[in-house]
C-alpha cells in the first residue's frame, strides 16, 4: 500500500466515525462519548400477594366441599377430587390441591413462615393463588372457570349465581390483597374478618 492509499484510509475512519457522532446526536441521544459513567437503574417493585390466613380459613374449606354441579344430576364432588384438581392424580390443569391438607396453627410460635411454606396447605394456597389475578377477581380462572365466565372448565358449571355465598368468597379473597410490601402472612388479613382476628373472626363478607 502506498503512503498516499493509507492517508485516504485513515481519513476515512474518522469521517465516518464523525458521521456516526453526528447521527447519534441527530436521534436525541447526544454523543456515546457524554453518557453517565454508571446508570442506577431503579429498584424493583415487589408484587402484592393475597391473605394465607383468608385462604385457609375461607378458601380452602370451599375447595374440599362436596359441590353439585347444577343440573348435572350426579353426586357432589370436590374440587380436590382425584378427576378432578387433586395433586397426585387429578387432571384439571394447573391448580393442584391436597385434599388431605392439615390446617396450620398460625398462632403457634413453631409456625414461622419457612415452616408453613413447607406445608401441603401452603401448597394449596400457592395453587389457588396462581389462578388468580390479584385485584381482579372477575378476571380470574379461579372463579371465571367454576362459573363457565367466557371460558371452559372441564368439571362444567359449579356457581350458578355471582351472589352464590362460595363466589363472594372466593372474589372477596382475591380483591383484598396484602398492602404492598407485605406477605402473605400480613397482620392486614385481621381486617378480613369480623370481628377483626383471623383466629376467631368470621370470614368476610
Amino acid at each position: 500500500m502506498t503512503r498516499r492509499s493509507g492517508v485516504a484510509v485513515r481519513t476515512s475512519v474518522v469521517l465516518v466515525v464523525a458521521l456516526g457522532v453526528t447521527l447519534v446526536a441527530g436521534c436525541g441521544g447526544g454523543s456515546p462519548l457524554d453518557n453517565a459513567p454508571d446508570i442506577a437503574n431503579p429498584a424493583g417493585v415487589r408484587g402484592q400477594s393475597l391473605s394465607f390466613a383468608y385462604f385457609q380459613a375461607c378458601v380452602q374449606p370451599i375447595l374440599v366441599a362436596p359441590l353439585a354441579a347444577p343440573g348435572a344430576g350426579g353426586a357432589p364432588n370436590t374440587c380436590a377430587s382425584s378427576g378432578c384438581h387433586d395433586s397426585v392424580n387429578g387432571t384439571g390443569g394447573a391448580l393442584r390441591l391436597a385434599g388431605q391438607a392439615a390446617p396450620v396453627d398460625l398462632a403457634d410460635a413453631a409456625s414461622t413462615p419457612e415452616a408453613v411454606r413447607a406445608t401441603a396447605m401452603y401448597r394449596n394456597f400457592v395453587s389457588a393463588q396462581g389462578m388468580a389475578i390479584i385485584g381482579a377477581p372477575e378476571q380470574s380462572l379461579l372463579l371465571a372457570k367454576p362459573r363457565l365466565a367466557n371460558v371452559l372448565h372441564g368439571g362444567g358449571l359449579i356457581f350458578e349465581r355471582a351472589d352464590d355465598d362460595n363466589v363472594r368468597r372466593i372474589a372477596y379473597w382475591i380483591g383484598h390483597p396484602m398492602p404492598q410490601g407485605q406477605d402473605e402472612f400480613s397482620t392486614a388479613s385481621n381486617a378480613l374478618f369480623t370481628p377483626a382476628d383471623s383466629r376467631t373472626g368470621r370470614c368476610n363478607p
